[in-house]
């Protein structure tokens, strides 16, 4: 019975990457990256210093590529227990693919893989202090992705010298969701056209009401 499960398991994993044809490796297009995004999965090279790496460790919110093809990463960090929203422009290096940005040291990184309306792959390099530390993120569309896209991060892990035990599941952890939200729920409020469609369509549909229970009341008088 375990081998059959385990045939099952693999026949699944097989058939997700060998049927996965909108998977992109090279020659990324940016502007199909932009939008939002959630990390899922965060993995290093060292497990033991995991907890140094706090900095890195980044919940994406949203990504946006400017006029100018440089790169605007907008993100939550949890420090002490609170969360922070951060942005921040990375500029493009002369290695194709390749975006450079200054926090908690110089990060030169590129997205590996991408599937654009479902799932990227991020890997970066951090130099801190004359330490260089690689890092990788698996972030998607949705809060949570099917168990063979985790499986798949792994291989792709293993490939980088980065074993199975030294991957962190975000979301079995505090990713300042609540935060994230409220903030949006915040800038709909402010600025409608940031939200979703169908938030900036109930915003209309209560605008037009007040106008005609206004218009209704002067009639009144």
């Amino acid at each position: 019975m375990k081998l059959l499960l385990l045939c099952l398991g693999l026949t699944l994993v097989c058939a997700y990457e060998e049927g996965n044809h909108d998977v992109v490796t090279s020659n990324i297009n940016m502007a199909k990256i932009s939008g939002e995004w959630y990390s899922i999965l965060f993995a290093s090279e060292e497990k033991e210093n995991m907890e140094e790496y706090d900095g890195l460790k980044i919940f994406l919110e949203y990504l946006k590529l400017l006029d100018n093809s440089s790169l605007s990463f907008t993100f939550f960090v949890k420090a002490n227990g609170e969360c922070t929203e951060h942005s921040l422009i990375c500029d493009k290096t002369e290695k194709d693919g390749e975006y450079s940005a200054v926090y908690n040291g110089v990060n030169k990184f590129h997205i590996a893989e991408a599937v654009y309306n479902d799932y990227i792959i991020l890997y970066n390099v951090n130099i801190n202090n004359e330490k260089e530390i690689h890092v990788t993120e698996l972030c998607a569309r949705k809060p949570d992705v099917r168990p063979e896209l985790k499986k798949h991060f792994e291989k792709f892990c293993r490939k980088h010298g980065i074993p199975k035990e030294n991957i962190l599941d975000l979301t079995k952890t505090d990713r300042c969701l609540q935060a994230r939200w409220s903030q949006v729920a915040q800038d709909s409020r402010i600025f409608p056209s940031m939200a979703s469609p169908s938030t900036c369509d109930k915003f209309c549909d209560l605008i037009a009401i007040m106008i005609a229970m206004k218009a209704l009341s002067l009639h009144l008088l």
